[in-house]
C-alpha cells in the first residue's frame, strides 16, 4: 500500500459516496463482514403497552413497585399515563394513591397542565408490615383538575398485592387500564337522619340528652356474587365506629338471589354529640355462604374529615347540618381484599 493509498483512505471518512470511485481498501473493508455486529440481534422487542388499547379505553397507568423488607418500606414509581379522555379538550391530571383498607391517608403526585399523556416519573413510599403487606391493596385514582378547580375523577386502577411477590431485586414495571367509578357495578344507596338530641325528661332543665343516630340502608345494584352463586343471599352490616374501635353493630335481613336487593331498613344508634368527630358509620355487604360462612362484597365508611373525602364526607356533613331531612345518597363499594 502506497502512502497516497493510505491518504485517501484517511480522508474517504469526509468524501460523499458520489465524490468518485473508493479505493481498493475500502472496498475490501466494506465486504468483509467477519467479526461486524448484526443490528437484527440486538433490538429490543415492541412496547404493545403503548399502541394496542381496546375499545372503550378511558386511559392506561405504568408503575413499579418493590419491597425493602428491612425497613418494611413498599416503594412505588408512578411512570406515566397515556390516552386519559377527559370531559373536556384540555386535560390537567394528576393521581392519588392509596394503600386500602386505609381510604384516610393517600400519596399525590404533581399536576401535569394540558397533557393527555402525562410522564410523571415520581417515588412514593408507604410503611407497611411484612405481615399485613399482602392483605393489602393499591388504589390508583387519575384526575383532572378543570377550569374550575374542581377534581374531575378520569378512572382508577385497584392493585391487589396479595397475589405479588415483592422484593427490592424484583422491580417490574406494570400496566393497567384505568376502570370507571361504576355506580352500577357494585353501589348501595343509604339514607342518614341527622344527630338527633331528644330530651328525655322535658319537665327537668338539667336533664340529660339522648343522642340518636338514625341509619336508612335502601338498596344495593350491581353486585357481583362470590364464584358467580345466583342462588346467594346478601345483606348489610351496619357498625358504628369511634376512633377506629367497633362500637356496635346491626345488620339487615338477607335478600336471596338478587344482584340488586331492596331493604328499606331503619337502625338507630346511641352517640354523644361530642363523639361526632371522631365516629363513623361503616357498611359492608356481605354474602351467605355455604355451611354459614361469609364473605365480604363491598365496604363503604361514611365519617367525618378524620376518615373519609369525597361524596362519604359530603353526606356526613349534610346529614350533620339537616337533622330533620332524610339525606339520601348512592356510595360506590370498596372491593374487599
Amino acid at each position: 500500500m502506497t502512502s497516497g493509498e493510505h491518504i485517501q483512505d484517511e480522508s474517504d471518512a469526509y468524501v460523499t459516496p458520489d465524490s468518485g470511485p473508493r479505493s481498493s481498501f475500502h472496498s475490501l473493508a466494506g465486504a468483509y463482514l467477519v467479526g461486524t455486529i448484526n443490528p437484527e440481534l440486538y433490538k429490543f422487542p415492541e412496547d404493545k403497552s403503548e399502541v394496542d388499547f381496546p375499545e372503550g379505553c378511558i386511559g392506561r397507568l405504568w408503575f413499579s413497585l418493590e419491597y425493602k423488607q428491612e425497613s418494611e418500606k413498599l416503594l412505588i414509581s408512578l411512570i406515566k399515563a397515556r390516552k386519559l379522555q377527559p370531559p373536556s379538550n384540555s386535560c390537567s391530571p394528576f393521581v392519588k394513591i392509596y394503600l386500602l383498607p386505609d381510604e384516610r391517608r393517600y400519596l399525590q403526585s404533581k399536576i401535569k397542565r394540558k397533557n393527555l399523556n402525562p410522564q410523571f416519573d415520581e417515588d412514593f413510599v408507604f410503611q407497611v408490615s411484612s405481615n399485613t403487606l399482602h392483605q393489602r391493596t393499591l388504589r390508583f385514582c387519575v384526575y383532572h383538575v378543570d377550569k374550575q378547580k374542581k377534581h374531575v375523577l378520569l378512572g382508577q386502577v385497584m392493585f391487589p398485592l396479595k397475589n405479588e411477590t415483592l422484593s427490592e431485586d424484583n422491580k417490574v414495571v406494570i400496566w393497567r387500564d384505568l376502570e370507571a367509578e361504576n355506580l352500577e357495578r357494585i353501589s348501595l344507596v343509604m339514607g342518614t337522619c341527622g344527630f338527633k338530641v331528644l330530651p328525655l325528661n322535658k319537665l327537668d332543665r338539667y336533664n340529660d340528652y339522648l343522642g340518636r343516630l338514625t341509619v336508612v340502608v335502601l338498596r344495593a345494584r350491581g353486585l357481583r356474587f362470590q364464584n358467580d352463586r345466583q342462588a346467594a343471599s346478601v345483606f348489610v352490616k351496619v357498625s358504628l365506629m369511634n376512633h377506629n374501635q367497633f362500637i356496635k353493630s346491626k345488620r339487615t335481613s338477607a335478600v336471596l338471589e338478587s344482584p340488586n336487593p331492596l331493604y328499606n331498613e331503619t337502625f338507630s344508634f346511641k352517640i354523644e354529640q361530642m363523639e361526632l368527630d371522631t365516629a363513623s358509620l361503616s357498611l359492608s355487604v356481605i354474602q351467605n355462604g355455604e355451611r354459614n360462612e361469609t364473605c365480604s362484597l363491598g365496604r363503604v365508611v361514611v365519617g367525618p374529615f378524620m376518615y373519609t373525602r369525597g361524596k362519604e364526607l359530603e353526606h356526613w356533613n349534610e346529614m350533620i347540618s339537616k337533622p330533620k331531612e332524610l339525606v339520601k345518597r348512592w356510595h360506590a363499594l370498596v372491593l374487599s381484599t
